[in-house]
């Protein structure tokens, strides 16, 4: 990577990360959907994204921690065999089109999700165990084949189902995208032995984001502004995967 190219690269991983983490995620898909749209491959595009999603996660998981909306008894049964699914998700590598299709219908489903109102809280009440570790092993292998967390994924779900209200979502979210990324990441690396290249000055950038984001997410404000904005550059991304 040249200087200006990076400096590009790394801004664009700021904005994601302050905007993903005010919501309780870690940025996979809008890291993703930038690299993409900036042509990196998918042997680049995967570990990188893993990588920022493990610093960010944890930045996230930290916060919303201290904000005290984590509910370990929800996190568990949706933890348990994600963890592995993801590290046999990560050791895969698919095919390019392949990677492409499955990336591109997953960052369209992100748009949707963003640009979507999420359903009116209700009290919560928990998840049978053998659905949330059905739903917990395949989110697992999903987020290791395509290098995200399962946030996107797991968050919506948790508040369709009156699992949990909006906050606790965010924190049990984060936390099983800390742990599906690292399960993941390792997958990949013991297969491919490949580490991005200028990922500090990446991780640089990931972290300040992260920390701002995630604080203004866990004590200030629903942003439903920024929900919109990530919509709108995962939409455009999912695109040219799907249609280039």
């Amino acid at each position: 990577m040249n200087l200006e190219f990076l400096l590009l690269l790394a801004a664009a991983v700021f904005v994601v990360a302050i905007l993903y983490s005010s919501v309780g995620h870690a940025g996979a898909s809008g890291y993703i959907a930038v690299m993409s749209l900036l042509g990196l491959s998918a042997m680049v595009i995967k570990p990188t994204a893993l990588t920022l999603n493990v610093l960010v996660a944890s930045i996230a998981s930290w916060q919303f921690y201290r904000a005290g909306h984590f509910n370990w008894r929800l996190f568990w049964p949706f933890a348990l065999l994600a963890v592995p699914m993801a590290y046999v998700g990560g050791a895969i590598q698919l095919p390019t089109a392949t990677f492409n299709l499955l990336l591109g219908v997953v960052l369209l489903y992100s748009a949707a999700r963003f640009f979507v109102a999420d359903p009116q809280e209700r009290a919560p009440q928990p998840p049978a165990l053998a659905a949330a570790l059905l739903v917990g092993a395949a989110l697992g292998l999903l987020s290791g084949l395509t290098g995200t967390g399962g946030g996107i994924f797991l968050t919506p779900l948790l508040l369709l189902m009156g699992w949990a209200r909006a906050k606790e979502a965010a924190a049990v979210s984060a936390l099983f995208i800390l742990l599906n990324s690292s399960a993941g990441l390792l997958g990949n690396l013991a297969s491919t032995r490949h580490w991005p290249d200028a990922i500090g000055w990446l991780l640089l950038a990931a972290a300040a984001g992260g920390a701002i984001g995630s604080r203004l997410g866990s004590r200030r404000f629903a942003p439903l502004l920024i929900k919109r904005l990530l919509a709108a550059v995962l939409l455009i991304a999912g695109l040219k995967l799907l249609l280039t």
